[in-house]
């Protein structure tokens, strides 16, 4: 695995890309490209960094694997390319924008402009054997994805984790509550949001209030 990350995030990282745990991950990674179909594409493995320079980060949307079907994933977590249908979970992101900000429904799923406004779309997993969901968990994407929810923590001031579901809420305890929010809801699933979890949850305009309050632009979602 060619680690092609942001020049920003390499500064910071870079003592991970040394460690064992890493250079054992790599070599996973690349023996599933070789032999299985994964996603996303190689070049899109670090894309949410690429969107995101590291001093430029004011918004955590924290996923946890990347979509597992033909032409979805693109390395930035909840979000498809132009052209493709949106997955459950998206449309009830955007079911929720339009309640809270009275944003129209878009008519793509591509996040890449939320993301170059300074919202990290990271998946705790950053890639995925075809149609297998969770199929590269626990091989050390998670141990170098909490790394980066630490450095987030420690070095930047006032940034706004969004952390929908259990397994996102379980990463709070990474990051420092004095100089950040913390924003928690049910995941956007339809098995989570049918029951109450997600809408209604004004994530997005509340996220906009703390970050005008820092002295920050807000997102235009």
């Amino acid at each position: 695995m060619n680690v092609d990350i942001h020049p920003s995030w390499k500064a910071v990282l870079e003592p991970e890309f040394e460690k064992d745990y890493f250079k054992t991950l790599a070599t996973f990674v690349r023996e599933e490209y070789t032999w299985h179909t994964c996603y996303p594409k190689g070049k899109d493995i670090f894309k949410a960094f690429d969107f995101c320079p590291f001093d430029a980060v004011k918004v955590v949307i924290l996923g946890q694997d990347p979509y597992h079907g033909p032409g979805q994933a693109h390395g930035l977590c909840f979000s498809v390319p132009e052209g493709i249908a949106m997955p459950p979970s998206l449309i009830n992101i955007f079911k929720e924008l339009e309640t809270d900000l009275n944003k129209p429904f878009p008519n793509s799923g591509n996040l890449e402009h939320w993301a170059k406004q300074g919202v990290l779309l990271l998946n705790a997993t950053l890639t995925v054997r075809a149609h297998q969901a969770g199929s590269h968990q626990n091989k050390g994407w998670e141990t170098f994805t909490d790394a980066v929810i630490r450095r987030i923590s420690e070095e930047q001031q006032g940034v706004v984790f969004l952390l929908w579901g259990g397994f996102a809420k379980k990463k709070a305890s990474l990051i420092n509550t004095q100089k950040h929010t913390v924003l928690t809801s049910g995941h956007p699933s339809p098995l989570s949001a049918n029951r109450g979890y997600w809408f209604g949850n004004k994530h997005f305009s509340e996220t906009n209030r703390k970050l005008e309050n820092a002295g920050k632009t807000k997102i235009n979602w």
